[in-house]
């Protein structure tokens, strides 16, 4: 599900920022792009964000600003800067035409050192921040699945109406399949066995039967609407109901023996689809 969700912090350590994007996805797939001072929170953000999001690919970037007095007293790692000066030595041998910009090497994870800032202080407050635009980007997703249920039912809402015209037809349809296979084998075999007859219609219209298949499409109507309604996550067991909905519809296209059933189990699959589309982008 699509949402968008942003935070931001200030406090004698700095300002944070956070930005949270979500779109669909089958799965939950993250990303992180943090500053090099919260990277050692990477797993436990992951963890905290698994914890309210079960579906979707959700971006999230965090900038950090030092305030004042952090940037103040800011020191230089002489041992990472020997490291790195080391490297960028031997690059300059083998390629003689590059230069070095000083302050792309003060940007160099690790080179810079900010002694004011209290770690822990400055990962609570990135928690906390990052807790509370996942509220946001949840509540943002919550308004939207409302929406989408709305769509759904509305879909089911017509699905009925289609299984209940194909009910209304059902005896109309078999009297008259009836009488045409009673002609026809009457034309092909005069002198038959009436009781012999009677099986062999019973047998062909039992086949043909589509009783079961729209108690089925009854039956998994129902279960999207109490799975609609539900608290739990809600996306993979919608989209297996998706394919069992569409199971259903298809063959009663294929046993149908009248025009107007056919269209309707036509409608059934072009609504199914629509649901199906839809049902991708909730969690």
């Amino acid at each position: 599900m699509t949402g968008f969700a942003r935070r931001e912090s200030s406090g004698p350590w700095g300002t944070l920022v956070c930005e949270l994007r979500s779109v669909n996805h089958r799965f939950l797939e993250t990303g992180f792009r943090l500053p090099e001072e919260l990277r050692p929170a990477e797993g436990e953000l992951r963890q905290r964000l698994a914890q309210e999001v079960r579906r979707g690919k959700v971006d999230c970037s965090m900038t950090y600003r030092p305030g004042q007095a952090a940037a103040a007293s800011l020191e230089v790692d002489m041992a990472a800067l020997e490291r790195l000066a080391a490297r960028i030595g031997e690059l300059g041998r083998a390629y003689p035409a590059g230069t070095v910009n000083l302050l792309e090497v003060l940007r160099w994870p690790g080179i810079l050192k900010d002694q004011s800032v209290a770690g822990e202080e400055l990962l609570a407050a990135a928690l906390a921040l990052f807790e509370a635009a996942v509220a946001d980007l949840c509540a943002a997703r919550c308004r939207e699945g409302g929406k989408l249920r709305e769509v759904l039912e509305q879909r089911c809402a017509a699905l009925e109406v289609l299984v209940k015209q194909v009910q209304a037809r059902l005896p109309e349809v078999q009297a008259r399949l009836t009488a045409r296979v009673r002609e026809r084998i009457q034309e092909l075999a005069a002198g038959a066995d009436p009781e012999r007859l009677e099986q062999e219609i019973a047998l062909l219209l039992q086949r043909l039967d589509v009783d079961e298949e729209l108690e089925r499409l009854t039956g998994h109507i129902s279960e999207v609407r109490r799975v609609l309604t539900g608290n739990e996550p809600a996306g993979r067991r919608l989209d297996f109901l998706m394919q069992e909905l569409n199971r259903e519809a298809n063959t009663l296209s294929s046993k149908s023996q009248d025009l107007e059933t056919t269209r309707c189990a036509v409608d059934m699959k072009v609504l199914i689809e629509q649901m199906r589309e839809q049902v991708q982008n909730i969690e």
